[in-house]
């Protein structure tokens, strides 16, 4: 016999839905989706921009980024712009998939480290602690396709022949070869400057800008609610994205050119009447081009990069967080 106590039951509550895809796993798949989309779309800029970098000082092959475009397209066709296409797209794939998964992941770890929620909006220096450590992972995952990339990038220059010349498989192999497993890392401490600082550059010039757009929106929110990146529009987002590429590419270039230079030496020696010799590091490669062509020689194809590098990183940006509030809204 059940007693009237003259209050409603309290209702049942069921327990959230769990997502059916874990953090981690929308981390690799929304990067690898985003980094292969943006990539095919640069790829005839970052050829262009690797030619201009590595032709000899004393006997330039193009007299610029259009130059350079006009003759590779003229010799070599529309499959010679996006000659060693392969190579980038798989290193975007894991490039991308690495960032963002190592960047969020810092985040997660600082934010128990502090004792705040999951949603609390950190200080830009963990910030940047996650940025920069997101830049040493992609490092050390990139520079091997970055090696084989660059090599394909110049094998045409200088060349009338339209003979076949060795893709990415041979490459690979004659690396091995001649100079074991760790000689597909050459370069690794140039690309390590680049994305470390570069990853810190693009990652807090995102973070600053959708910070700004969104407290724009925050004027509309409830006055409890946190500002938040699912306000932005895809303008704002794509937006936000180019102003990171730029700040990335323009922050460090310098140590890009001398990585290219160091990783496409061998190509070159025929056209710079170079020695045969053990490659040269970093810092050697450094003074090399700064004592042949100067500070203007380390910028060499800044221009073209950023051209390209602007609408890159926006479809990154737009293609990563549409993604994650398409899995939000459908549960996964």
């Amino acid at each position: 016999m059940s007693v009237a106590t003259g209050r409603e039951p309290a209702p049942v509550l069921s327990p959230p839905k769990p997502e059916k895809l874990g953090r981690a796993t929308k981390d690799i798949l929304f990067g690898s989706i985003a980094g292969m989309i943006s990539k095919v779309f640069e790829h005839p800029f970052d050829l262009v921009k690797v030619r201009l970098q590595t032709q000899p000082h004393d006997a330039p092959f193009y007299t610029g980024a259009w130059d350079c475009f006009r003759k590779t397209f003229v010799h070599e066709g529309v499959r010679g712009l996006f000659r060693g296409v392969t190579m980038p797209v798989l290193g975007a794939t894991m490039e991308d998939a690495a960032l963002f998964l190592t960047y969020n992941q810092v985040q997660r770890a600082l934010r128990n480290v502090r004792g705040v929620s999951e949603s609390a909006t950190l200080p830009l220096t963990d910030l940047a602690v996650a940025a920069a450590a997101s830049g040493a992972m992609a490092a050390v995952v990139l520079t091997p396709v970055e090696l084989i990339k660059c090599r394909m990038q110049v094998q045409q220059m200088g060349r009338t022949s339209r003979a076949p010349v060795p893709n990415a498989v041979p490459l690979i192999w004659e690396t091995l070869q001649k100079s074991g497993v760790t000689g597909l890392w050459h370069g690794l401490s140039g690309t390590l400057i680049r994305e470390v600082g570069g990853g810190i550059a693009w990652f807090l010039s995102f973070e600053l800008a959708t910070r700004e757009f969104a407290r724009r929106h925050a004027k509309a929110r409830p006055a409890d609610a946190p500002p938040s990146k699912a306000d932005l529009s895809s303008l704002e987002l794509a937006v936000s994205g180019a102003l990171a590429g730029v700040s990335y590419n323009v922050s460090l270039f310098p140590a890009d050119s001398v990585k290219s230079a160091m990783q496409t030496q061998r190509e070159l020696r025929a056209h710079t009447r170079e020695a045969a010799g053990p490659p040269l590091g970093f810092m050697t490669m450094l003074m090399r081009l700064y004592q042949t062509r100067g500070l203007a020689g380390l910028y060499a194809g800044v221009g073209v990069t950023c051209v390209r590098s602007a609408p890159s990183s926006a479809l990154v940006f737009l293609v990563y967080h549409k993604l994650e509030q398409l899995a939000a809204r459908s549960g996964w």
